[in-house]
């Protein structure tokens, strides 16, 4: 079909026939390449949907107040050491998973998928890790932490080098030409965005944040924990992005979601809760802070299972309950009390409220 559209002595004939050929080859992989970054007409709404909501729930580390966290930190009598460790913990180990998030993102799966606006809210993804890995700085600035503790814990402490090392091995393989048309190298990016959506940012991350979140529900550390509440929102959405994108491709390419590709993606994230579990024995003092070591544990099977069937797999602890559904409160940010002067200030932009509820925990 032509449409002639006649300005003038001009006469331009448009090809819809052409245009919609162009919108079928719009793929997650291998579809059609464009310079020109065109997201019209939109095939993968869920993508610029998430986009908006993730640009609206923006937010910047300078404005959340930090005296009360300096002012504890400085007093011996006001916290703990165990809670000063937990602190020195979060920040050091998310400055640099936050960083091997991004550079993920950057340098593998946006430069793999194909759909412009699937490169649209990945470059919003990673552009949310820099906040969160500014937020960190901000903290250490704020609090007078040595950096170079925080390099240490994340090189030196084994049960997070293995945290590491689980999903770096993961990255590094794709870090290389591959031929996305074979069924193993596809594979090879599924694995990539589950580990990395599902394993790291769904699961693995859920340790700290609940010692964290611990604290600020014990007026400890207000700003951290603000900043924390900030990131986990931001986690939740960045979890559905990298979901969507994985189901989509799967939708894609049915011939690698095999019964061996699904076993193999379980054990993965049998595996990522071994290592999260290790850490949090190692690692975190969970009794120092209100917490239940075996609530703790069970609540990351919990997630575990929640990331595993929100992907269609089956659950490794099927029928768990969640042990901690304050965690969920805690993501309840639509409004926020100003630390110094108690007034109720919206955070969040009118034009979109992202409010995570239990069930997307």
């Amino acid at each position: 079909m032509q449409k002639t559209f006649q300005v003038g002595a001009k006469t331009f004939v448009l090809d819809q026939d052409k245009a919609e050929a162009a919108f079928a080859a719009k793929k997650v992989i291998n579809g059609r390449e464009t310079m020109t970054f065109n997201l019209l007409p939109l095939k993968y709404q869920w993508a610029y949907d998430l986009y908006r909501t993730m640009k609206a729930n923006h937010w910047e580390p300078e404005d959340i107040p930090m005296g009360k966290d300096i002012e504890q930190w400085r007093d011996e009598k006001a916290v703990s050491d165990i809670e000063r460790w937990i602190i020195r913990m979060g920040i050091g180990y998310f400055s640099a998973a936050e960083g091997i998030v991004g550079d993920n993102i950057q340098h593998v799966v946006r430069e793999l998928v194909t759909a412009p606006e699937l490169k649209l809210v990945l470059g919003r993804h990673a552009h949310e890790e820099n906040i969160h890995a500014d937020s960190l700085l901000y903290m250490i600035a704020s609090l007078g932490i040595n950096p170079h503790e925080c390099e240490a814990m994340f090189e030196d402490v084994p049960t997070i080098v293995r945290k590491n090392e689980f999903v770096t091995n993961v990255s590094r393989s794709l870090r290389r030409d591959l031929d996305l048309t074979l069924p193993e190298n596809k594979r090879l990016l599924a694995k990539n965005i589950f580990v990395f959506g599902q394993c790291m940012e769904g699961t693995q991350f859920y340790g700290l944040f609940g010692m964290i979140l611990s604290l600020y529900r014990q007026n400890k550390f207000p700003g951290i924990g603000q900043m924390f509440r900030y990131t986990l929102r931001d986690e939740s959405n960045h979890i559905e992005v990298f979901r969507n994108l994985f189901m989509d491709l799967i939708e894609e390419n049915r011939e690698i979601w095999t019964t061996e590709f699904k076993e193999e993606l379980r054990a993965l994230m049998s595996e990522a809760i071994t290592l999260e579990k290790e850490f949090i024995r190692d690692c975190l003092p969970v009794n120092a802070v209100g917490l239940a070591i075996e609530e703790f544990i069970t609540y990351i099977d919990y997630i575990a299972d929640r990331r595993l069937e929100g992907c269609g797999l089956a659950p490794l602890a099927a029928g768990v309950k969640n042990p901690l559904p304050w965690l969920a409160e805690m993501m309840d940010i639509k409004k926020e009390q100003n630390f110094f002067e108690g007034r109720v200030t919206e955070y969040q932009k009118a034009s979109s409220l992202n409010v995570a509820s239990d069930d997307e925990l």
